[in-house]
């Protein structure tokens, strides 16, 4: 079976279903959205500033024309078109709310690595493995995001990712790998609403 990586998520899931892109409810196929490009030019500006620091007219202008560019191209992975403001706005507070939990299974990961570095058997402690399992996530924003925060969470790695939701998780011991998919991804699910 094709499993394809991120970055071509949508591009399969075209491709596999013989799907005209343009029906999927991406802003290039059912008009562009100016809307969506101003608010999405808005965040990543800021953003941009905040991150950069740099406030010379050469390094603005280059911000300017990068987000210009990025938000031209990814307006809709922000806002799609078949989804109500209300419900994108809903959408960013379940997110934002998924964080500070993300944050703290990062944190005591760090800790469970460590002590494996750090402890005299180590060799007899690590035992490498791939963890295959398939989630219940269908959005390819969900998707993403479950598999960048196992990516995050030190001790495990996401391999790869079908359109199906078919993940290949690569996990430096049992303890790191049997939690998955679990919490995480009830918790992704919650935060963009396939709960």
């Amino acid at each position: 079976m094709n499993t394809p990586d991120l970055t071509n998520l949508n591009s399969q899931r075209f491709q596999n279903s013989n799907d005209d892109p343009t029906s999927a409810g991406s802003a290039k196929g059912s008009g562009f959205s100016f809307y969506t490009f101003v608010v999405t030019f808005g965040i990543m500006c800021g953003v941009w500033v905040l991150l950069s620091g740099k406030f010379d007219p050469f390094h603005m202008s280059l911000g300017v024309i990068s987000c210009g560019i990025v938000a031209f191209f990814s307006s809709d992975l922000l806002f799609p078109s078949q989804i109500k403001v209300g419900a994108i706005v809903g959408q960013w507070f379940r997110f934002v709310k998924y964080v500070p939990w993300l944050m703290i299974e990062i944190f005591k990961a760090n800790f469970h690595v460590t002590y494996l570095v750090f402890h005299p058997r180590m060799m007899d402690l690590i035992d490498p493995h791939i963890v295959r399992f398939r989630s219940r996530l269908t959005g390819d924003m969900a998707l993403v995001t479950f598999a960048n925060s196992i990516t995050l969470t030190p001790g495990t790695i996401t391999v790869d990712v079908s359109i199906d939701g078919d993940f290949k998780v690569h996990a430096i011991d049992r303890a790191s790998g049997e939690p998955l998919p679990g919490e995480m991804e009830a918790r992704v699910a919650k935060a963009f609403g396939e709960v």
